[in-house]
């Protein structure tokens, strides 16, 4: 529970970081965001999501990186 906790904690710093440090460019890259077809939106969230379970199986069966 406590990675879990810790993981999570460092997820909240790294999306509020561009926030904090480039306000104007985030609220223009919103703006974008919101004009994009839902099925674009969908796409890139399937990659993402996508992308993370890869490199959570790439790092939990590589013994190089233990």
């Amino acid at each position: 529970m406590k990675f879990l906790l810790t993981l999570i904690g460092i997820v909240f710093i790294l999306e509020g970081l561009p926030y904090l440090t480039f306000p104007d460019v985030m609220q223009r890259w919103m703006a974008q965001l919101a004009s994009m077809p839902a099925g674009q939106l969908r796409a890139i969230g399937l990659l993402a999501v996508g992308l993370g379970l890869f490199l959570c199986f790439i790092t939990q069966r590589t013994e190089w990186l233990q």
